[in-house]
């Protein structure tokens, strides 16, 4: 049963640092890219302007958006939403907040099982009376 948990840790740490940390980096760097984007046209007081789109393969082609107040976000799953600069910002933010809280609730969730199998192992040491290890400078005795 330990090895069974232990197995459900490594996973859950494996998900965490190989799935949800590098969302969370991808999703702010490109948060934030839009952030000072949407600043930018703001502070500019730009209304239209000319742009490259990745069409895809990283293949661009030039448009013009001829009003820049609207502006579509990417919000997932290959569904694009229309929001004013504001609204965007706002999005950009809630979104942010929701992936540093599930990176939260995971790191939470693996502290709580490894707490569990630490104290599975001391109620097995104590039930065959194994006397506890101690380490000196890492060396278990």
């Amino acid at each position: 049963m330990d090895s069974l948990r232990q197995e459900k840790i490594q996973k859950f740490e494996e998900f965490v640092d190989r799935r949800l940390k590098p969302d969370l980096v991808h999703a702010i760097a490109e948060r934030s890219d839009l952030r000072k984007n949407i600043e930018n046209l703001e502070k500019n007081s730009v209304t239209s302007l000319r742009t490259l789109v990745n069409l895809g393969s990283e293949v661009y082609m030039q448009a013009e958006v001829p009003d820049t107040q609207r502006i579509f976000v990417d919000v997932g799953l290959g569904f694009h939403v229309e929001f004013t600069w504001s609204e965007a910002l706002k999005f950009i933010s809630l979104r942010e907040e929701k992936l540093e809280r599930q990176i939260e609730e995971y790191t939470r969730l693996i502290a709580s099982i490894k707490a569990q199998i630490k104290l599975v192992c001391e109620g097995i040491r104590e039930l065959l009376q194994i006397p506890e290890e101690k380490t000196v400078e890492g060396r278990v005795f």
